[in-house]
């Protein structure tokens, strides 16, 4: 429970090198996701290659601090592996967010940038990255030690619970 509580959005991150241990570490968190029917629909970049990352910055307009970071996992789901249509988005959803949290009981700094729904942003990264057809990025996680202090917030809401029926 710690873990979820204290997760928090980090785009600020030292020069210090997150080891290839770790990232499989986090790769292996994210295969720990559900799925649905077990399909496990998922594939994943590791991305090192700045000028990788300094074109997915013109791409994606809100991912400047890949142009900060060591490394960042791009999240993708195989629509070919899809035993149950649209639920690779939800399987990629949890991969995602089982890597957010094993980066923060590492004592490590991520954040999700959506790439799907936009077009746009699919489009280009799929070109960039070189994907086959059946492939779709979904998110991309920038990844490192945190260079930023922020404070988790406690988002619990009770008027957003309801019971039985509205």
């Amino acid at each position: 429970m710690e873990t979820i509580f204290n997760r928090k959005s980090i785009r600020k991150y030292t020069d210090i090198k997150v080891s290839e241990e770790l990232v499989e570490e986090l790769l292996k968190a994210a295969m720990a996701a559900p799925s649905a029917g077990n399909e496990q629909p998922w594939e994943f970049i590791v991305l090192r290659d700045k000028n990788i990352m300094k074109n997915i910055t013109e791409i994606h307009p809100y991912s400047k601090m890949l142009l900060n970071t060591d490394v960042a996992i791009v999240v993708c789901g195989d629509e070919e592996k899809e035993i149950f249509k649209g639920y690779w988005v939800q399987d990629c959803s949890a991969a995602t967010e089982n890597i957010l949290l094993a980066a923060e009981d590492k004592g490590l700094g991520a954040v999700w940038l959506g790439v799907y729904p936009l077009e746009d942003r699919i489009k280009g990264i799929k070109e960039l990255l070189d994907l086959p057809r059946n492939i779709i990025p979904l998110s991309i996680i920038p990844i490192g030690y945190p260079d930023e202090d922020k404070k988790t917030v406690d988002r619990f809401n009770k008027a957003r619970i309801h019971y039985d029926k509205w």
